[in-house]
């Protein structure tokens, strides 16, 4: 439904925006992981993303950020 390509859409942006903020070592990368984890939890929540996937993507983008730290 259009609902839920709006969620996955804004979903996918958010955690893309996550990504880019890492890679560029900005200043929000937290902020940006933790509102790109919120969308992944809403997403699953809703049964948009399913609970494992919800939880690799999470696990990944945490990965990411320790390891740029």
């Amino acid at each position: 439904t259009a609902q839920n390509k709006s969620i996955k859409s804004a979903l996918r942006t958010a955690v893309k925006k996550a990504y880019i903020a890492i890679d560029t070592n900005a200043e929000n990368k937290a902020e940006a992981v933790r509102l790109a984890v919120k969308k992944i939890d809403q997403a699953a929540a809703k049964g948009i993303l399913h609970k494992n996937t919800a939880a690799r993507s999470k696990s990944n983008l945490a990965k990411r950020l320790n390891a740029s730290a």
